[in-house]
């Protein structure tokens, strides 16, 4: 049995909804820098140093594959490359769900590219 005397009335959710649109809209303005990655690579140092023009660092995803495309290093979404006037784009293809605990580049996957060398 629940308690109603404790449930909000309409007005209060009517309130809260309005506050949360406000501060959407407040949000909403604000600037994000998105990146697109391709792969990566763990190199020693010897090998990076060893690299000169023409050469070639094999990635560690597949050629058909869908690349990550991230919103200030958090993973949103991923998408295949297109061209658009000579320009490349992202046609995004997936939207990641957050709550199925979205990657996040971090120093943890560092460590993870460093122990696989």
């Amino acid at each position: 049995m629940t308690d109603m005397a404790s449930a909000p009335s309409a007005s209060d959710i009517e309130q809260a909804t309005d506050l949360l649109d406000q501060n959407f809209d407040l949000l909403s303005g604000v600037a994000l820098r998105i990146s697109v990655e391709v792969g990566s690579a763990s190199l020693k140092l010897c090998d990076l140093l060893g690299l000169a023009k023409g050469s070639v660092v094999e990635l560690d995803r597949e050629a058909d594959a869908l690349l990550d495309v991230f919103a200030n290093g958090t993973l949103i979404a991923r998408g295949e490359v297109v061209t658009i006037e000579g320009r490349y784009g992202i046609r995004v293809t997936e939207i990641v769900d957050r709550r199925a605990g979205a990657d996040r580049r971090s120093t943890d996957r560092r460590t993870q590219d460093r122990r696989a060398a």
